[in-house]
């Protein structure tokens, strides 16, 4: 019998995967690129709090409109009065 023998494939991994975007990039414009989607979910997040304090101070004055309002509370209270004794 003759000797058999097995073939060891070559690491073919890097060569399977295909070449990303991220693999051309130099890292000093990934890390701009990065910098700038930090800096864009930063704004956002600003963006967002803005928003959230703005609807919340409208609410708030809308409140107080209608603290002011005798018709509104006349129709939004209770007509139990003896618990107010």
């Amino acid at each position: 019998m003759a000797k058999s023998k097995k073939n060891t494939p070559a690491p073919k991994a890097a060569q399977d995967k295909p070449t990303t975007l991220k693999d051309l990039l130099s890292s000093e414009v990934l890390e701009k690129l990065k910098a700038q989607a930090d800096e864009a979910k930063a704004a956002e997040a600003e963006r967002k709090e803005q928003e959230r304090i703005k609807a919340d101070e409208a609410r708030k004055a809308e409140q107080k409109r209608r603290d002011n309002d005798f018709e509104y509370l006349l129709n939004n209270s209770s007509l139990d009065w003896k618990k107010h004794k």
